[in-house]
Formats: C-alpha cells, structure tokens, sequence
C-alpha cells in the first residue's frame, strides 16, 4: 500500500518501475478502466493528463481507492492546476513545457515535478529551475534514442524520461540511450482494446513492459 510517500520514494518507484504511462481518456470512467487494466500488470505508476475530462476526479479516486498506484498529474501548465492536482492526491506534477512558478509550488509542497523540454538549452533551464527529472517531449521527433543518448553525453547528471516514441519496439533502446524510465502513450494505453472490451491487452502489455526493464536491468548487474 503506497498511500502518501515522501519525494525520494516517489522517484525511486518510478525508477524501479521503469515506467510512467500517460493516461488520456475521454471520460472518467474510461481513465479508472485503463488505471485499473495497467495496473494489472504490474505497473503501479501512471500519469493522469488535464486533457481528460474530470482529471481531478480520476486522481481523488484513484488516491482514495487504489493506495498501490503511484498517482501523477500530467499537462500541467500553471502553478495554479500544480497545485489543485496535489490537493487531489498527485504525488508527482508532470508538464510538456517549462514554467518556474509550476516547479516552485511542488517544491512548496515537496512533490516531485518533472517539466518538459526538447533542446539542450530547455533540459538545463528546467533542471537550474529544480527539476527532478526533466521530461524530453516529443522525444520521437528529434531521433528518438539516438537523441537521448547524445543528450545524456554531455549532462549525464541530469535525469531524463523520454515521452514520445517509445514503443515495446524501442524501450530497450531508450534504455540503453540513458533513460531514467519511460514515458509510455497509447502503444500501453490502449484506447481501442478497452472500447472493444479487451482489456486483459492492456494488462498483457504492461507485463511486456516491465519484462523489457527487468531483463534491461539484469544486463546492468552481470
């Protein structure tokens, strides 16, 4: 049962997990549907975007009813959404974009905060500001892994979640680029599969998922 966790043990699951899914959805009924489907199978993190409508009520309910996700806001663009989502439950803000004010009220509430940027000057920018980790979004269209692993040459000290992209196709690749872990859109969060009533994909999915991390790992221990 995760419940609250402090920012460290916020980070370190979501390193330990490899994975941060990013849920749209176009109801709240949907959003709980795939939560429920992905953490299935294994993966107990997962961001909820403002694009889906009743964001917040996703989060209170995943906060009151399922203490084993670790749940985060995504597309947060302003200080004032940061911090009605930590209100709600969110143990981590993510953005696509860099807004300083966004990342000092999660430091006023010491929740993790994961700003967005693409070029070399964005990631700095956004890790100077206090950044835990920054998100590199659209990761795909700068070269995908290749991109991230010239990234992290020359800022190997800052932590990196690639969105955009990333693929079971690729995952080991982002992986092996340097990634902190990964920022997965629908080839997990499967739309189409849960319309259909399928949702034992999505679950099948994220055990491929964490597979890939786990054998990622233990290529790193050996």
């Amino acid at each position: 049962m995760k419940g609250y966790m402090d920012k460290a043990a916020v980070l370190k699951e979501m390193r330990e997990i490899g994975l941060v899914p990013v849920l749209r959805a176009d109801s709240v009924e949907k959003a709980l549907a795939l939560a429920t489907a992905i953490a299935a199978g294994g993966v107990t993190v997962l961001e909820v975007t403002m694009t889906v409508p009743g964001a917040m009520r996703v989060m209170r309910k995943l906060a009151e009813d399922r203490p084993d996700i670790l749940v985060g806001a995504g597309t947060v663009l302003d200080p004032e959404t940061a911090r009605m989502c930590i209100l709600e439950g969110a143990q981590f803000v993510v953005s696509p974009a860099v807004n300083v004010k966004t990342i000092e009220m999660c430091h006023r509430y010491s929740i993790a905060v994961l700003p967005g940027g693409l070029t070399p000057t964005e990631i700095v920018t956004a890790w100077q500001a206090g950044a835990d980790v920054v998100k590199v979004f659209p990761a795909s269209a700068m070269g995908g892994a290749k991109y991230l692993k010239n990234l992290k040459a020359p800022l190997p000290q800052i932590e990196l979640i690639p969105t955009g992209g990333v693929s079971l196709g690729t995952a080991g690749e982002f992986l092996e680029a340097g990634a902190f872990a990964l920022g997965v859109g629908a080839d997990l969060v499967n739309a189409k599969a849960m319309a259909e009533g399928r949702p034992e994909v999505i679950t099948e999915t994220a055990r491929k998922y964490l597979e890939i991390v786990r054998e990622f790992r233990a290529g790193l221990e050996r």
